[in-house]
Formats: C-alpha cells, sequence, structure tokens
C-alpha cells in the first residue's frame, strides 16, 4: 500500500467518524439536512462520487490524479447530479408507494412508514426498480457526455464552461459498452439491488449512501476496465 492510499484511508475515515462517534455532529447534520437538502447532496456527491472515480482512476494507472482527468469539473458534475438525485428520491419515494396504493396494493404507503417487513421491502424494491428504469439511464448517459466533454477539453475549469458539443459526444460514445454494462449490468445487478436496501433506510441517510455507492461502482468499472472483459 503506498502512502497516497494511506492518506486515502484516512481521509474517508475521518469524513465518515463524525457520524459513528459524535451524537452532537450527528445532529448537526441530522439538522442541516433537514434545512438545506440540495445543498448537502451537492456536497455529498462532489466529494465521495468524485473519490470514487479517483479510486477508479488508481486502479487502472496506478495513480490518483492523471493530466487532463480534470478532478474540479468532475467534483462540479457529481455536485450537480447529485441534486438531481436528490430530487429524483423524493419523487420515486413518495410517488411510487401513491401508485401501488392507486394500482390496488393499498397499505404500501403506510409499509415505508413502518418496521421492516416484507411489505416495506416490496415497496422499496418496486421504488429501486422505478428510478433505476426511468432515471438511472439518463443520469449515466448525461454523465457519460460530461465526462467526454471534460476530456475533450483537458480537464480545465475553462474548458468544462465552454460549450458542450452533444451530438459529437453521443456519435463517438461506446454504445455496446455503455449500454451493455453500465446501463444493463450494472443496473440490473448492483443497482436495483443496493438501492432497494437504500430505500430501507431513513431518508436523510439515502443520498449519503448512494454517494457510497457511486465510490464502490467506480471500482467496479475500474475492474472491469482492467479486465478486458466482454462488456
Amino acid at each position: 500500500m503506498k502512502r497516497s492510499d494511506i492518506f486515502l484511508v484516512l481521509f474517508l475515515g475521518l469524513i465518515f467518524s463524525p457520524f459513528i462517534i459524535s451524537d452532537t455532529i450527528y445532529n448537526y447534520y441530522d439538522r442541516f439536512y433537514a434545512s438545506y437538502p440540495f445543498v448537502t447532496s451537492f456536497i455529498k456527491f462532489a466529494i465521495l462520487a468524485t473519490t470514487g472515480e479517483l479510486i477508479g482512476l488508481r486502479i487502472r494507472t496506478g495513480k490518483y490524479f492523471a493530466p487532463g482527468f480534470g478532478i474540479l469539473p468532475r467534483a462540479i458534475v457529481w455536485g450537480i447530479l447529485g441534486i438531481t438525485i436528490q430530487a429524483a428520491f423524493i419523487i420515486f419515494a413518495r410517488g411510487v408507494p401513491l401508485l401501488l396504493e392507486f394500482a390496488g396494493l393499498h397499505g404500501s404507503a403506510a409499509a415505508m412508514e413502518g418496521p421492516l417487513s416484507a411489505g416495506k421491502i416490496g415497496v422499496a424494491f418496486s421504488i429501486s426498480l422505478l428510478l433505476n428504469i426511468f432515471y438511472a439511464p439518463v443520469l449515466m448517459t448525461v454523465h457519460k457526455i460530461t465526462d467526454s466533454h471534460i476530456e475533450m477539453n483537458g480537464g480545465t475549469v475553462r474548458g468544462f464552461f465552454s460549450s458542450v458539443k452533444v451530438s459529437h459526444i453521443l456519435r463517438q460514445i461506446d454504445w455496446d459498452t455503455h449500454y451493455g454494462f453500465v446501463l444493463k449490468k450494472t443496473i440490473v445487478y448492483f443497482w436495483i439491488p443496493a438501492q432497494t436496501i437504500n430505500f430501507l433506510m431513513p431518508e436523510q441517510f439515502r443520498v449519503l449512501i448512494a454517494a457510497v455507492y457511486g465510490i464502490i461502482l467506480g471500482i467496479i468499472l475500474a475492474f472491469a476496465a482492467l479486465s478486458g472483459s466482454d462488456i
């Protein structure tokens, strides 16, 4: 393990330890989230999801930093995406139980407010399933576009704020990989099960957990790229 790896472990430990060892900080987080949920989401994803990309870069190249990688632009993108994820969580977590009620599955909304049960797991799975069918593909494709835009402009902040050549980038995307692995396989085998668990958690922790999942997914994608698997 290199010194940079130790620093990363310490950094992640520093981020998460207050939630475990300090009721004061936990209560402050709880109040801050309640007052500023979208700001909280921006910060969480800007830090944690970007960290996941750095870990992925470390796995692929042996280094956490590379010319043109664009850490700050990526953090900005993840922060903005974090806001949309927070909005999507609210829409689907509150809307899907009502949809199930409308479809005749009475008690779906109440199940989400109650203790762990088969009904609650079923509703959480339904929320995750619809979230990942209707929202996740758009999120992942937008993220792919922004990644390509950052790379095309050398990872600079100035280049990041230049015009995004969306049509050009869409033509350059490896759709066999993007659809065959990123969309199809990660959604089915990772995101739907992972988000089912997430929607069983208290609301104030869902975006935090989703950001942690972003770290895990960054590692999965990096190993997939290294293995040269048929994706």
